[in-house]
C-alpha cells in the first residue's frame, strides 16, 4: 500500500493509494474525530464538498473517498458488490485511521455505512445514514411481474457486449444526467452544471461501461432489515421526505427498535434522494448537532 504525492481538485486536496493492485483517489482533512464520507452510486468525493470543510471546520478528521469503479478511483473489470467495498473500506480504515471512526454515507453508502456498523463493531463508533438504500439492487420479490421482467431484460441488455456500451454512451449523456437529477433532487437550484460534470466526467473513463454493467447484474447484498439487530453503535438517520428512489417511508424500520442500538430519525423536507448536497445547511448542523452530543462516547471509545 502505497501514497503518492498529493495533487488538488476543487479546492479538495486528493491522494491516491493502492488497493489489491488498484488505484484508489481518497481526500484527508482536518484533525479530530475520525469520519468517513461514502458516496452513492455514480458519484465521488466531490458530491461531498458542501460538507467537508464544514465539518472539518468543526474540528473533526475528515476522510472522503471514490469506491473502486467511481470517482477518480480505478474502473477495474471484475465483478463488484457490496462485499468488495466492504473489504476496500476495512483495509482503508486499518491503513489510514486505525481509531474508532463514524461512517457517514448517502444511499448505496449509507448501506456500505451501516455494514460497517454491523460488521465491524470494533472499527465504528457510530453512523450517519442518508436516505440509505434498501440493496445494491432490487431484489426481484420487491418488483411486480412487469417491472420485473422490464428491469431483466435491460440488465441483459446493458451486460451484452455488444448493444452494452451503446446503451451506456447514451445513458451518460450530460442532457440525461441533468434530466435524472431533477427526478431525485427536489431543490432544482442544487442541479448545477458542476453537479453534472462532477457525475459525468468519470463515465468517460475506460472501462466505467463495465463497472455500469457489472453494478447492475450484482447481488442485493444485505438489507437494512438483516443489519440492524447487528448494531451496537448509535445512529443518526436523515432521509429527504421527496426521495422518489428510496422513498422516506423505507425509513420506517429504522424507527422500530433493534437490539441495543440507540437511533434518532429525521425527515428532511423538500429534499430528496442527496439532501446532503441539496440542502447542506441543514444536514451539517443535524451531523454536527449529532456528533456533539455523542462526544463523551467516542473519546472514552478512541481510549
Amino acid at each position: 500500500m502505497t501514497t503518492q504525492q498529493v495533487i488538488e481538485t476543487n479546492a479538495i486536496k486528493k491522494q491516491f493509494w493502492q488497493w489489491q493492485g488498484h488505484k484508489i483517489q481518497y481526500a484527508a482533512i482536518g484533525t479530530g474525530q475520525p469520519l468517513v464520507l461514502i458516496h452513492g452510486f455514480g458519484a465521488s468525493i466531490g458530491h461531498w464538498r458542501k460538507n467537508i470543510p464544514v465539518l472539518a471546520q468543526a474540528g473533526y478528521q475528515v476522510f472522503a473517498l471514490d469506491l473502486l469503479g467511481f470517482g477518480g478511483s480505478d474502473k477495474a473489470p471484475i465483478s463488484y458488490s457490496l462485499e468488495l467495498w466492504q473489504s476496500l473500506l476495512q483495509e482503508f480504515w486499518a491503513t489510514h485511521i486505525n481509531r474508532p471512526t463514524v461512517w457517514i454515507g448517502n444511499s448505496i453508502g449509507a448501506l456500505l455505512a451501516l455494514m460497517m456498523a454491523a460488521h465491524h463493531g470494533e472499527m465504528t463508533a457510530g453512523a450517519v445514514l442518508l436516505n440509505c438504500a434498501g440493496g445494491l439492487n432490487h431484489r426481484p420479490e420487491e418488483l411486480t411481474f412487469p417491472l420485473r421482467w422490464v428491469m431483466g431484460s435491460f440488465t441483459k441488455l446493458i451486460a451484452s457486449k455488444s448493444i452494452g456500451p451503446f446503451l451506456f454512451d447514451r445513458i451518460r449523456a450530460k442532457h440525461r444526467i441533468r434530466r435524472t437529477l431533477y427526478q431525485v433532487y427536489r431543490n432544482r437550484g442544487a442541479v448545477t452544471d458542476e453537479l453534472v460534470e462532477l457525475l459525468y466526467r468519470p463515465s468517460c473513463d475506460a472501462g466505467a461501461g463495465q463497472v455500469f454493467a457489472s453494478i447492475l447484474t450484482a447481488p442485493a447484498g444485505p438489507s437494512p432489515a438483516q443489519l440492524l439487530p447487528q448494531v451496537r453503535c448509535p445512529l443518526l438517520v436523515l432521509w429527504g421526505e421527496n426521495d422518489p428512489w428510496t422513498p422516506v417511508k423505507g425509513g420506517q424500520i429504522f424507527q422500530q427498535t433493534h437490539s441495543s442500538a440507540s437511533i434518532e430519525f429525521i425527515s428532511i423536507p423538500n429534499a430528496g434522494h442527496c439532501p446532503h448536497d441539496e440542502h447542506p445547511e441543514i444536514v451539517n448542523s443535524h451531523v454536527l448537532h449529532w456528533l456533539e452530543g455523542h462526544s463523551a462516547l467516542f473519546q472514552q471509545q478512541s481510549k
